[in-house]
């Protein structure tokens, strides 16, 4: 009896040894719209490529203690002059399970980590529908989302000190 109660202590005491952990329960698209409002003109192979503006957000949220939905919001728009040549927004959502880390750092798990396993397949959804669009596929450049957090809190540390 006592090589049981013993044995039934290990689980706990295993558990409590444990390291922190990330695990990706499920990811998908969340959103996506692709929009070509000039076509067929602004798919003229004569014209120069177009000019992109990039907008990325990161927003998560509990959903139990140990699960986060994060969500990777990128934005693109093409333009050739003042001519719309295409708009793309995609929402990419992701399942996480965060487990023993310090309170202080599941923020930065899930505004800097989360997003950065999300990012290559966003990148990949983005660069499918510009190319289903009729254009170039739009290959997007690595994102720094450790330097996107710091200006963010460097951002909100102003506006309290406001």
């Amino acid at each position: 009896m006592s090589e049981n109660e013993a044995g039934a202590g290990t689980p706990n005491a295993a558990e409590a040894n444990e390291g922190p952990m990330l695990s990706i329960i499920t990811q998908y698209i969340k959103d996506l719209s692709v929009e070509n409002p000039n076509a067929p003109k602004s798919l003229n192979p004569e014209l120069p490529a177009p000019t992109v503006e990039l907008g990325v957000n990161v927003q998560a949220k509990a959903l139990t203690p140990e699960n986060f939905e994060v969500e990777l919001r990128i934005q693109a728009k093409a333009k050739h002059g003042e001519e719309t040549a295409f708009i793309v927004e995609l929402v990419y959502g992701g399942l996480f399970l965060l487990k023993n880390f310090p309170q202080d750092a599941m923020e930065m798990m899930c505004m800097i980590e989360c997003p950065r396993i999300l990012f290559p397949f966003a990148r990949r959804v983005i660069s499918d529908s510009t190319r289903d669009a009729g254009f170039s596929p739009l290959q997007l450049d690595p994102i720094d989302f450790a330097g996107l957090f710091a200006n963010h809190k460097a951002t909100q540390g102003q506006a309290g000190n406001a």
